[in-house]
C-alpha cells in the first residue's frame, strides 16, 4: 500500500496527467496534490496538514510549513506526556489474581438487584395486560 501511494505521488510530481489516470476522480486518496509554480502543494485530507513538495535531481521532497511543524511537535509532546502518564497509572493500579480486572462483588450485587427489579416489574406489567375475559 505504501509503495502504491509513493508511486502515485511520484507520478503526480512527474506528470499530472498520468497521476489523474492512476487515481480515479471518484476515488480520492488520503493526499491531494495541487500544482504551483514552486512544485506541488500536498494536502493530507485526514489531518489537514499542508506541505510544499518539490523535485530536485529526480528526488521528490515534501516539507511542512513552519506553523505546521510547530503544531505537530506540540501534539507529539502532548501525546508523549499523556502516554507516560497512562503508563504510570497502569503500573500503579492494583493487580487482580490472574491479571484479570473483574468486577467487585458489590458491583455484581448491584447489577443483579437491578436486573431482578426490572424482571419483576416486567412480569407485573405483563400480568396487568392479560385479557380479563378469558373463556
Amino acid at each position: 500500500m505504501r509503495r502504491i501511494a509513493l508511486l502515485a505521488a511520484l507520478a503526480a510530481l512527474a506528470c499530472p496527467a498520468l497521476a489523474q489516470e492512476i487515481i480515479a476522480p471518484g476515488d480520492a486518496g488520503r493526499y491531494t496534490m495541487t500544482q504551483t509554480p514552486e512544485g506541488f502543494i500536498r494536502l493530507d485530507t485526514r489531518t489537514g496538514a499542508v506541505a510544499l513538495c518539490t523535485t530536485a535531481g529526480g528526488v521528490a521532497a515534501c516539507r511542512a510549513g513552519p506553523e505546521e511543524r510547530s503544531a505537530l511537535e506540540a501534539e507529539i509532546a502532548r501525546l508523549s506526556k499523556e502516554n507516560a502518564d497512562l503508563k504510570m497509572r497502569l503500573a500503579a493500579a492494583p493487580k487482580r489474581p490472574g491479571g484479570l480486572d473483574l468486577p467487585k462483588e458489590e458491583d455484581m450485587d448491584k447489577a443483579l438487584t437491578f436486573a431482578e427489579k426490572f424482571l419483576r416489574r416486567m412480569m407485573r406489567i405483563m400480568r396487568e395486560e392479560e385479557p380479563k375475559d378469558k373463556i
